[in-house]
């Protein structure tokens, strides 16, 4: 298995300088098609005229986001020309989401930014979580302030779940090229330490076999969340990349409660390679 082609998502408005050194890198590594795609739709006022004064506005707001969209492809030349393969671009007047999404049918893996906190605007941007939700396709997750991908060492977040065992497996060509793999598991209050160092040291066996030498590690069960805990074990094996499954709980209760996937989407310290 390896990555053919790798998509970029660029947003209006927005850093896109992270995600297009890091789309760049993985292409170049594994001598893949970079695809940027962008898409941005016009926002109607709460407020509306009729008339001439109506079609103006239309017609001028359009103008506008073509003018913004060609700027974006322009950025994704620019950022792309030196890497030597194959570069290729697709932008639309279209909901960013719709759009991006149906064309990942001919990408290998997606790349994305992460996602602020704050309101995402679905006119001219496309959430990250919506897109490992419904694109089929492993996404990479690129913090604004992250310039390189670094993949000597590795961090797999394991739980025992069907979107963890989709990203390791999507994470495979990345585990290839990674110095220190290491499998870890977080244990809530309650769970059987040894039968989850079963799991995560099966893993770690599963991918020998792919060529892949990892460690597996499961620390005791604390009253921390789980993404605290992760997070901190990452900063310990200088993880530059952490794998794991996304929404192995119900999307809504990450929402409400919190959880990893919430955390991983949004801190800024290192890549994310994400599946459902």
């Amino acid at each position: 298995m390896t990555y053919a082609t790798v998509m970029v998502s660029l947003a209006l408005d927005q850093p896109n300088d992270a995600r297009l050194q890091v789309a760049g890198e993985l292409a170049e590594r594994f001598e893949a098609t970079i695809v940027g795609i962008a898409a941005a739709q016009f926002a109607s006022p709460l407020y509306f005229t009729d008339g001439v004064e109506a079609q103006r506005l239309i017609d001028q707001e359009e103008t506008s986001v073509k003018r913004r969209l060609a700027d974006l492809e322009a950025e994704f030349r620019a950022a792309t020309k030196t890497r030597g393969g194959r570069a290729e671009w697709r932008s639309a007047l279209d909901f960013p989401g719709r759009f991006v999404l149906a064309q990942s049918r001919c990408a290998d893996i997606l790349v994305s930014g992460g996602e602020s906190p704050a309101f995402s605007d679905a006119f001219s941007l496309v959430s990250p979580k919506d897109l490992v939700m419904q694109a089929g396709r492993p996404l990479l997750v690129v913090p604004d302030r992250i310039n390189w991908l670094d993949l000597r060492s590795v961090l797999v977040a394991w739980k025992d779940t069907p979107e963890a065992r989709r990203a390791v497996a999507d994470a495979l060509p990345m585990l290839r090229k990674a110095r220190d793999v290491v499998v870890v598991e977080i244990p809530e209050e309650g769970d059987d330490r040894s039968a989850a160092m079963a799991q995560v040291s099966d893993v770690a066996a599963w991918l020998a076999r792919h060529g892949i030498t990892a460690t597996a590690r499961v620390p005791e069960a604390g009253s921390e969340a789980a993404a605290v805990q992760l997070e901190r074990i990452a900063g310990d094996v200088g993880a530059g990349l952490i794998v794991a499954g996304a929404y192995g709980h119900s999307r809504f209760r990450e929402l409400i409660l919190g959880g990893v996937t919430q955390h991983l989407v949004t801190q800024t310290a290192r890549c994310v390679l994400l599946s459902h």
